[in-house]
C-alpha cells in the first residue's frame, strides 16, 4: 500500500537516525496493521523513520528507527538481542547514490512494496523521491521486515533488516539462555560526514 503523508518532508539526514527497541508507540502519519497467522504486526509510518509493533507472542516488541532527540543510541550496523522466549535481530546499512541512481531505485523500492500485500510505504508532497518503506513477511516460523528511509538531498538510502523468531522451550521450565545483547555501532565513514 502507498500512502502520501500528510506533511512536508523536512531538512532530515541518514546520520540522524537512532535505533530503540522498546519504547513506547509515538504519533503515527499512517499505521497499517497485518495479521501473520495468528500474530499481529501493526506498521507506522512516522515521516522519515518508522515503528513496528509485534503482539504478545513476541512480548510486545517494539522497534523504532528515527530521529529521537537526546537518544543515545545511534543507528547500529547491527544488533542481536535474546529475550524470554524470543529472539530479536537487527541490521543497517547506509547506501550512498549518484542523483540518477537514487531516483531508479527510489521507484524500484516503492514499485515493489506498493505491490505486496504486506507493503507499505509513505511518500511526501512535493517530493516524490522521499519515502519511508516497510515490508513484513512471515518466513519458517519467523516474523521479518524490511524497511527503507530516503533521503534525497544528499542521496543516502538507510536500509534496514530485522528477524524475531519464538526461542525453543527446555522442558517445562521456560526459555532457554539468559537474556542478553550484543550492539555493533554503525561506521560512519565519508559518506555519512
Amino acid at each position: 500500500m502507498l500512502t502520501t503523508l500528510n506533511t512536508a518532508y523536512t531538512d532530515t539526514r541518514a546520520h540522524d537516525l537512532a535505533w530503540d527497541l522498546g519504547r513506547a508507540p509515538l504519533p503515527a502519519l499512517a499505521c497499517m496493521d497485518v495479521e501473520l497467522d495468528g500474530t499481529h504486526v501493526q506498521l507506522r509510518l512516522l515521516g522519515a523513520s518508522h515503528q513496528v509493533l509485534l503482539g504478545d507472542e513476541y512480548g510486545g516488541c517494539c522497534e523504532t528507527v528515527a530521529c529521537l532527540p537526546g537518544s543515545s543510541t545511534p543507528l547500529p550496523l547491527g544488533v542481536s538481542k535474546r529475550f524470554t522466549g524470543w529472539e530479536y535481530e537487527f541490521a543497517a546499512r547506509v547506501e550512498r547514490l549518484s542523483p540518477s541512481s537514487f531516483s531508479g531505485r527510489a521507484q524500484e523500492l516503492l514499485a515493489l512494496v506498493a505491490d505486496h500485500p504486506n507493503g507499505f510505504a509513505g511518500t511526501f508532497p512535493g517530493a516524490p523521491s522521499a519515502f519511508t518503506a516497510l515490508l513484513v513477511q512471515r518466513h519458517e516460523g519467523q516474523i521479518r521486515w524490511r524497511t527503507w528511509h530516503s533521503y534525497p538531498q544528499e542521496g543516502s538510502l538507510v536500509s534496514t533488516r530485522t528477524r524475531v523468531a519464538t526461542r525453543a522451550r527446555r522442558g517445562t521450565g521456560g526459555a532457554a539462555g539468559p537474556e542478553g545483547a550484543s550492539v555493533i555501532p554503525l561506521r560512519r565513514g565519508p559518506a555519512m560526514a
